[in-house]
């Protein structure tokens, strides 16, 4: 049985669109930060799963599913809204889809993030010499099926890209999920290369190419575009899970970010079941709100 469950409030492919996640017990949850980082060996019933069975447990992640592959609406965890439900982006008043970069159709992999990670907009990379993109780690999972919008899976660590977006740092981290079928062949970066030899040029030359159709110039990256390896990987998660930890902790500016949580029982954000289902529904009685004053005008 699935540890989570989403809702969808308002129409697809409009900007009043929005995926509230709930846990087992149907309360809501915020799949920024109530969702653990790393996978609890017994939130399976106690039943031995594929990764739990060997020593790569310590590499499980869970990951959120924002946008599925061969997809195009750029959807995002709202970081700046109560209990940070997926929508679409919007520029300039408009729903963002991202363009086909030839000869692909949409995102080449199955797109998310790391819950309980943020990347701090006010703490310098060391290995970048940028400070990070306001944002929880990107996630590219390249296993064989198309997950859905709202999944919550199990993903190994392969390694990590540093786009450089306007002078930040974005992390795009290479995973796959621990149930693809060739999940065992995979355990570090070079393993892409040999089982799925281009993918990670295809990777890079997507991020190098997807805003210029907006615009914009091609984006750059640290590391002259060199993957790095797992290791590095969890070295760069560890210290976005740090500053995600101060965040809840209110111990460093976050600016907009909505710290508002209901399972970190000592961040001064917490709220309780009733606080975070009132929170929704106040949220739809606004958005109601302005549709009778828009049909009014």
């Amino acid at each position: 049985m699935a540890l989570y469950r989403t809702e969808e409030r308002g129409q697809p492919h409009s900007p009043d669109y929005r995926l509230f996640f709930k846990n087992v017990a149907g309360h809501y949850i915020s799949p920024f930060h109530d969702i653990p980082l790393k996978v609890d060996s017994e939130e399976e019933n106690g039943i031995p799963t594929k990764r739990a069975r060997n020593d790569e447990y310590e590499n499980v992640f869970n990951m959120v599913v924002e946008v599925p592959r061969w997809t195009n609406a750029k959807m995002e965890i709202a970081t700046k809204e109560p209990l940070n439900p997926i929508k679409q982006d919007v520029k300039d008043g408009k729903l963002r889809y991202v363009a086909n970069i030839f000869p692909h159709k949409g995102y080449i992999w199955n797109y998310g993030a790391l819950p309980q990670t943020w990347e701090d907009p006010h703490r310098k990379d060391k290995s970048t010499d940028c400070c990070g993109d306001n944002d929880p780690i990107d996630v590219c999972e390249i296993g064989s099926k198309v997950l859905s919008r709202g999944e919550v899976v199990h993903v190994k660590i392969l390694g990590v890209l540093a786009l450089i977006d306007q002078g930040e740092t974005d992390w795009k981290l290479i995973a796959i999920n621990v149930n693809d079928p060739e999940a065992s062949k995979f355990h570090d970066i070079e393993d892409v290369k040999k089982y799925k030899p281009g993918y990670l040029e295809a990777t890079l030359n997507w991020f190098r190419f997807y805003k210029i159709p907006e615009g914009k110039p091609e984006n750059q990256f640290a590391f002259n575009g060199e993957f790095k390896n797992k290791a590095f990987a969890l070295e760069v998660i560890k210290s976005a899970h740090e500053c995600w930890r101060a965040l809840l902790m209110d111990k460093c500016d976050g600016g907009a970010i909505n710290c508002t949580n209901v399972q970190v029982c000592d961040s001064p954000f917490h709220c309780s079941q009733e606080e975070a289902r009132s929170l929704v529904e106040s949220i739809d009685k606004v958005k109601s709100i302005q549709i009778v004053s828009f049909i009014g005008t």
